[in-house]
């Protein structure tokens, strides 16, 4: 096979990666809360920005230098993921409870006619600049932490494959090009239910996030459960196979 039908091959993997069940679960709870493509197109490729920094850092080490990851250090970085997942879903279990009761308040509030506005709304007005940041730089984060636990994995493929070093770290730039490229597609097809349902049905629009929120933790506790007990993180000496 060429190098160009290789490199060309690294990018639809690529793409093929960023569907991984739990690479879609992730960004969906983020995604949830956003009412546009746009906005959830942007995350998708701050998530892939994230995914490629790391993969190119962590697997050009392994390529350049000949890191070795023992088993313990691989079976953790896959398991920052699993709790990622737990945490992202508590964070959007909570904020849905929140969203209810100021729904329910604001509901009581004009029910009798009272011209006192909501507590909630003013905070959130104040600490709209940190909310804008914080929506940027969880993708961010989560894409990081992603690429973290998928590196070793997808050096040693390269490995395999390409001997020349700088041409198996132009091929994880590739990769990395098409985990951005098939996460803006999946977030922007997301979207698409999600600014339907907040036009039309605005009430059930609010429940998908806590429906977002329970698979994710889901998720998380399951590979919580096969990372640390049936892969054996949590043991003396643990076997690792990275994937």
């Amino acid at each position: 096979m060429g190098l160009v039908a290789i490199l060309t091959l690294g990018f639809f993997l690529g793409m093929r990666h960023a569907t991984d069940s739990d690479h879609v679960v992730a960004v969906a709870t983020i995604v949830s809360r956003e009412k546009s493509m746009r906005a959830a197109s942007l995350i998708g490729v701050l998530w892939g920005i994230g995914h490629t920094v790391t993969i190119v850092l962590v697997g050009g080490a392994i390529i350049l230098f000949g890191i070795v990851f023992p088993a313990k250090v691989g079976l953790t970085m896959e398991f920052s993921v699993a709790l990622m997942l737990v945490l992202l879903g508590t964070m959007n279990v909570i904020g849905f409870r929140k969203e209810v009761h100021r729904l329910r308040r604001d509901h009581l509030h004009s029910g009798h006619g009272s011209d006192e506005v909501a507590p909630a709304s003013e905070p959130e007005s104040e600490n709209a600049g940190w909310l804008g940041r914080y929506r940027g730089l969880r993708p961010l984060i989560v894409g990081t932490v992603h690429g973290l636990a998928g590196s070793a994995a997808v050096a040693l493929l390269v490995l395999s494959t390409i001997r020349n070093p700088a041409w198996a770290l132009f091929y994880l730039f590739v990769f990395g090009v098409g985990t951005v490229a098939g996460m803006m597609l999946i977030t922007s097809a997301l979207a698409v239910p999600l600014a339907y349902s907040a036009r039309r049905f605005s009430v059930w629009n609010h429940h998908i996030r806590w429906v977002t929120g329970i698979v994710s933790v889901a998720l998380g506790l399951f590979l919580v459960y096969q990372i640390g007990f049936v892969d054996g993180l949590f043991s003396t000496a643990p076997p690792w196979i990275p994937r």
